[in-house]
């Protein structure tokens, strides 16, 4: 076999194509001292040519599916599947095809290294160190610190979602019995999935985008570019196929600028947004009726005056241990009478006694009462059988490669009932006592209706007839005889990032589902579920196998909980604010030590605050490949593979359907190891067992400490299969359709019917459980979870506020700081923090940039190109300005997580350019704590010899070193692939 590698020129060819090159503002146009034809390149004309199917993790987000060619034993090419993945369609982008200069880049880490100067120094004084030396100081100091202080004095931070580097959403908790995990989740989907297990079923934010939506809503995202498994070249694709393309974003996009509607709205007025479109749709009966009545909560009453009720234990099934007793006004049967059940919710039925075929029912003296036994998941009188009629899938443009599956067809209620959506009803407790109550649907409505076009026009910026455009495209069904609608909402990570996260995303849950979009073809369907062992087949090996110590009393123990009383419902993240405090402050008790795998301290909070936490911590570990910002205030460091070294089953963890593989292309150099392998070394290092009942857990008796390759093993034995089957098997069919091989649980479309949405219980004849995951069985828009964690009431509907520090809450703060500051926006050739030290990627987009619309550049002497102050209350940063019609005036677009791998300085720089840095320590979500990253005002100024350090414009290190900041700095070559392992193990 032969092949063209890739070198520099076709990179530039390749990024130009995706839109990586477009611009360069702050970069100086010139020779790219960067090119280079490569070792790779010169290898290229001699010995065998392999090619190894594999799913790219170059981005940590998307599973595209590609091929990695390796001669000679070095990976020279990366390109994509065009055979087998339907769900990326060859897709291979710019931070793929650098992948090669990542992986042999001579900054590397390839030993674990040691700290030897204090914290604090400029240079931490790194030794290499042997991995026996490494596991012996983590096992002996945290046993230290379990033994003085108990595990909860350390904390866990994870980031990036590849995979294999996730252990501190679980295992690393495991190890030490600690509820501090300090995650990007929390801020990066992680309100989705929050506020989806609230509402609906965990993870039910994702969107079936391959199935191919007839209208598509991209609302606060940029899948074109990077973000999930469907990201790229389908987003590209469905955008060109849909009948409508609509467009939620304040700025305008490379992808957008083709869309039918674009809504520039105002960041942070999401909310707003989705409940005036609410509102629309139920004014104008553009929602399913049937759906709302059976599967959400609307018809639930809600008694006004009526102490809060309940008592069934608010169980949420990723929680480590079962929440508060439930405490609601809803109407359960236990309110009625004594001895009746807390999970039988009253409806009023208003065809009772209507006729013959529509007797009274007998629970209350109206006759006109009726229930929904969540815990039966029936309806009073209702057969209880396993539904099992469907209709074939008829949704038009399904990408090739790929089966269309089944959709259940709506049930009827059985027997015939019609629950109230609207009135008020007088109920007689078992008290005695008579109160009014009120279907959720008319609060619910009722609630919507305070955001009506004209109000909404005013709070988002958008004209009223546009938003009324949009809406009405969207919730008209374009095919009303599908049964379905015309595909849900694709909502990213912007509206999670200005105080209203949780809210949000429960309005869009709220909004696929009563407009026919949930689990639906092109609908919100949650994740794929593919044939793997684990509950959730996205994140396999993301907890051991072992029991922490006394999880009930976590929930007490969350950092964070006093402030936000929902973590202690969650239980899957501290919140990241107090987590510093408690370093820094001691308060409520102090935080003493900590790992960190595959993150970073500048993704949430404020970078500064944290640089001072982790300086503060009395031990610190960083697994990583670089020596990052993090990395320079940790005490120790471990090298992990690259994704190109690594094995790793893989399904999609959105809707996408594709179960596959990233696949070892290369071995790993030096003395790397595979960051599982590290979290089961340091178990037995512990003497703590990773699998406490190996017999019972898919491994031998006595296999305490079971090998990588054996935990993959039982990842796919539900496939039938061991892991070397499996990867072979991959390597040879390619990415498998799990429509195709789970035809129950992924290919059947309404799995609530049918009972396959939940998989969690059988009725009482041995069937399914149908429904969805709340306590309800309900999607709830009436919120069981927030009226028992926050019994003042503000949240138990959804709801909007404007973002603090913006003059919709504070019409003065224009006077100082005028500019409504937006970020997080995706980069072609970085993902996040990453790549900054890839000569390719680096060339292309060589500094930070700030967005500003050239109107506004003109009134502040601003050009092209040059370096600006942007600053908050809380400290101020540089980038370099790009002027932009896409941005509307009085709106800047920054950049996020900028540091600068050149300096020779412990934290890199970050605090020259991370936007963070001027991030609110006060203002945040008040659900899940998610941190107020955008939409707030700040001001904007030219940076000038006068107010820059060292007289430069131009950032500088601590000894008055500048940037890299164009394509011609000759910095950029000595960032070239070495293959030397001399170098290597000069380290």
């Amino acid at each position: 076999m032969s092949l063209k590698t890739m070198t520099r020129r076709s990179f530039v060819q390749l990024a130009a194509v995706t839109g990586a090159a477009m611009g360069l503002s702050g970069a100086v146009a010139g020779t790219a001292l960067a090119e280079g034809d490569g070792a790779a390149a010169a290898a290229a004309g001699a010995g065998e040519v392999k090619r190894v199917r594999s799913c790219c993790r170059a981005c940590g987000k998307n599973e595209c599916g590609v091929y990695v060619y390796v001669q000679n034993g070095r990976a020279v090419k990366v390109e994509g599947d065009m055979d087998t993945a339907f769900h990326s369609m060859g897709n291979s982008c710019s931070k793929s095809q650098a992948s090669m200069q990542a992986a042999y880049h001579p900054d590397r880490l390839y030993y674990p290294m040691k700290r030897t100067n204090p914290k604090g120094s400029a240079d931490p004084g790194w030794t290499r160190i042997t991995w026996d030396e490494a596991y012996a100081a983590i096992a002996a100091k945290f046993q230290e610190l379990i033994d003085q202080y108990g595990g909860e004095c350390m904390f866990f931070m994870g980031g990036t979602s590849r995979i294999w580097t996730q252990h501190a959403y679980a295992a690393w908790v495991q190890l030490v019995s600690s509820p501090n995990a300090v995650t990007a989740w929390q801020i990066c989907k992680g309100p989705r999935h929050f506020a989806t297990m609230m509402v609906s079923e965990y993870e039910g934010s994702w969107m079936a985008t391959t199935d191919r939506p007839r209208v598509f809503v991209q609302w606060g995202t940029a899948t074109e570019i990077s973000n999930y498994d469907e990201s790229c070249r389908t987003t590209v694709d469905i955008a060109n196929t849909a009948d409508a393309y609509i467009s939620v974003d304040p700025r305008r996009t490379n992808l957008n600028h083709e869309a039918d509607i674009h809504l520039y709205l105002k960041p942070g007025t999401d909310g707003a947004l989705g409940l005036c479109w609410t509102n629309y749709i139920i004014e104008n009966q553009l929602y399913d009726d049937l759906y709302v009545k059976r599967w959400t909560d609307a018809p639930f009453l809600v008694v006004e005056g009526m102490a809060p009720s309940g008592g069934a234990p608010m169980v949420q099934k990723i929680a480590w241990n079962v929440g508060k007793p439930m405490a609601t006004r809803l109407l359960k049967e236990c309110d009625l009478k004594e001895g009746g059940s807390p999970m039988r919710f009253m409806v009023w039925d208003e065809l009772a006694g209507t006729d013959d075929a529509h007797p009274l029912h007998n629970n209350d003296a109206s006759g006109h009462l009726t229930y929904y036994d969540a815990e039966t998941t029936l309806w009073e009188g209702e057969p209880d059988v396993q539904w099992t009629e469907t209709y074939p899938n008829p949704q038009p443009n399904l990408p090739e490669l790929t089966v269309p599956g089944v959709i259940a067809k709506p049930s009827p209620f059985n027997p015939d009932i019609d629950p109230a959506l609207y009135g008020e009803f007088d109920v007689t407790l078992a008290d005695g006592q008579t109160y009014m109550a009120k279907p959720v649907w008319e609060h619910y409505a009722a609630r919507a209706a305070e955001f009506p076009l004209d109000v909404t026009e005013q709070i988002t910026g958008i004209p009223a007839a546009t938003i009324e455009e949009s809406v009405k495209t969207w919730a008209t069904r374009i095919d009303p005889s599908t049964g379905y609608g015309n595909g849900g909402l694709q909502y990213g990570l912007a509206p999670e990032h200005a105080c209203n996260g949780i809210q949000n995303n429960r309005i869009f849950d709220n909004l696929a589902g009563i407009t026919g979009n949930w689990d639906t073809p092109a609908g919100n369907r949650g994740p794929t579920k593919g044939r793997f062992t684990r509950p959730d087949d996205s994140q396999p090996l993301l907890a051991a196998k072992h029991a922490p110590a006394h999880p009930e009393v976590w929930p007490d123990k969350i950092l964070g909980v006093e402030r936000i009383p929902t973590l202690g419902w969650w239980m899957n993240w501290a919140d990241a604010n107090a987590v510093c405090d408690a370093m820094v402050k001691g308060e409520p008790y102090r935080v003493r030590a900590g790992i960190c795998e595959a993150s970073g301290f500048m993704n949430q909070a404020n970078s500064t605050k944290y640089w001072q936490g982790l300086n503060s911590l009395d031990f610190f570990v960083v697994q990583d490949m670089w020596k990052t910002p993090t990395a320079g205030a940790a005490d120790l460091l471990l090298p992990v593979y690259h994704w190109l070294e690594v094995d790793f089953p893989r399904v999609s963890q959105g809707s996408t359907g594709a179960m596959g593989a990233t696949c070892r292309a290369i071995e790993p150099p030096a003395e790397c190891r595979f960051d599982p392998q590290i979290v089961t070394d340091v178990y037995q290092a512990m003497g703590v067992t990773w699998a406490d009942a190996p017999e019972f857990s898919g491994f031998a008796e006595g296999e305490y400490w079971p090998t990588v390759e054996r935990q993959m093993d039982d990842v796919v034995a539900g496939f039938g299969m061991t892991w070397a089957e499996y990867r072979e098997a991959f390597q040879s069919h390619g990415w498998w359709d799990c429509r195709e091989i789970n035809p129950d649980g992924w290919g059947t479309y309404r799995r609530f019917e049918t009972g396959f949405l939940t998989e969690d219980g059988l009725t009482p004849a041995g069937n399914m459980k149908r429904g969805f995951g709340t306590v309800t069985r309900k999607q709830e828009l009436w919120s069981t979870v927030m009226e028992t964690y926050e019994p003042d009431g503000r949240f138990n509907l959804p709801s909007w506020e404007p973002a603090p520090e913006t003059e919709l809450a504070n019409p003065s703060i224009t006077e100082e700081w005028p500019f409504l500051m937006t970020t997080g926006r995706r980069i072609p050739v970085y993902f996040h923090s990453e790549h900054r030290q890839l000569p390719w990627c680096r060339e292309l987009w060589p500094a930070p940039r700030v967005e500003i619309n050239p109107a506004d550049a003109e009134k502040l002497g601003i050009a092209q190109g040059d370096w600006v102050w942007i600053e908050s209350p809380r400290g101020k940063v540089r980038q370099t300005a790009d002027l932009y019609y896409g941005i509307e005036p009085g709106v800047i677009n920054c950049e996020h997580q900028w540091w600068f791998p050149e300096l020779e300085q412990a934290d890199k720089g970050y605090g020259l350019s991370t936007i963070n840095c001027l991030v609110s320590e006060e203002d945040q979500d008040p659900v899940c704590g998610a941190s107020y990253l955008r939409a707030y005002n700040v001001k904007v100024y030219k940076a000038t010899p006068e107010n820059s350090p060292f007289g430069n414009p131009v950032p500088c290190g601590d000894d008055g070193t500048p940037i890299i900041c164009d394509a011609s700095d000759p910095r950029l070559k000595k960032w070239l692939p070495t293959y030397d392992e001399a170098l290597r193990n000069a380290q």
